[in-house]
């Protein structure tokens, strides 16, 4: 890593920060190989496949994962330079990261990095976020160089996307592969993977948020009856293919959106099942102003306390995911 070595603690450290990024049923699906530089892979057997057959969501996974990585060594005092798909030979190297020390360390940095611990995937329904008006521009603004686009869907477009997300489960019925793949992602005896029991919701929770996965129910109580229906704010981040880089950008911009979103004390869900198929792809599709391709969505809103918050989620120990060449 040119410049000044850096020092393996500092890059285990932001490695295992940057761990916390959300991705698909919680596989963690990235692989980091530390030798001249900072290699990120794709790790093609934790793809899952009956849910992800081209590994699209994976990749998004991974690309919350570079945001996240950079973020954190930004806190610790180093910038970050990405070749995205340095080997064309290898599409499952994703990115080739150098690191170069930073003239100093911003107040802005280290919330940002903090905001990496704070932010949870939280399922159950939110209330609607107060001022979005003024904070919409902001999270555009985060995206306005990149090739992700950000909408938002307007209050009248919520009843058809909450029919996407009931025709995903419906032509999902009776696929059994991908039931199968729930209940392993869900097991109740998961420790470092996997989405944990205090993660999911009940019955009726579920029953409060259109827009979501159905997962096993769990034995929950009833919470944030004072809700209602979930209200929270529906942003979509789409791009002009849906080729592997683009699915990489995604990610980027799906980390750069949640943190966003975490620094104003916003909760935040991402959802990505109604991209998934075809059918309640092309509905989400529709609702966008815009001619592009639906990768992520995300409901931001305001979660109340809870009088116990779930512990955070599991994730792989720094050596199963950190490899040092």
């Amino acid at each position: 890593m040119p410049d000044t070595m850096i020092d393996p603690a500092v890059l285990s450290n932001a490695v295992q920060l940057a761990s916390r990024a959300p991705s698909l049923h919680n596989t963690q699906p990235w692989r980091w190989v530390a030798d001249k530089a900072l290699q990120l892979f794709l790790d093609p057997d934790r793809v899952v496949r009956s849910t992800d057959r081209s590994a699209r969501e994976a990749v998004i996974s991974c690309g919350v994962m570079l945001d996240h990585l950079r973020v954190a060594m930004a806190s610790a005092g180093w910038s970050t330079s990405v070749e995205r798909f340095p080997n064309p030979n290898n599409r499952d190297h994703l990115a080739t990261l150098q690191f170069h020390p930073m003239e100093f360390v911003t107040d802005a940095h280290r919330r940002r990095a903090g905001a990496i611990l704070s932010r949870r995937t939280d399922r159950l329904p939110m209330a609607a976020p107060p001022d979005w008006a003024s904070f919409e521009p902001l999270l555009r603004l985060r995206l306005s160089d990149g090739p992700v686009h950000l909408d938002v869907v307007a209050d009248e477009a919520r009843a058809e996307l909450a029919e996407a997300a009931a025709l995903s489960e419906s032509l999902r019925l009776y696929d059994s592969s991908y039931h199968a793949e729930l209940t392993w992602w869900t097991t109740p005896f998961a420790t470092e993977e996997g989405v944990p029991q205090s993660s999911l919701v009940s019955a009726a929770e579920n029953d409060r948020v259109a827009l979501s996965r159905s997962f096993p129910v769990t034995n929950h109580s009833d919470r944030r009856q004072s809700i209602g229906a979930d209200a929270a704010a529906i942003l979509v981040l789409s791009t002009d293919g849906y080729s592997r880089e683009d699915a990489l950008d995604a990610g980027e911009a799906l980390s750069a959106m949640l943190l966003e979103c975490t620094l104003i004390g916003l909760a935040t869900c991402p959802v990505t099942h109604v991209t998934e198929l075809h059918a309640s792809r092309d509905i989400v599709a529709k609702l966008i102003d815009r001619d592009a391709c639906p990768q992520a969505l995300i409901r931001a809103g305001v979660a109340p306390a809870l009088e116990g918050v779930p512990p955070p989620t599991p994730r792989r120990p720094i050596d199963d995911i950190l490899t040092f060449a």
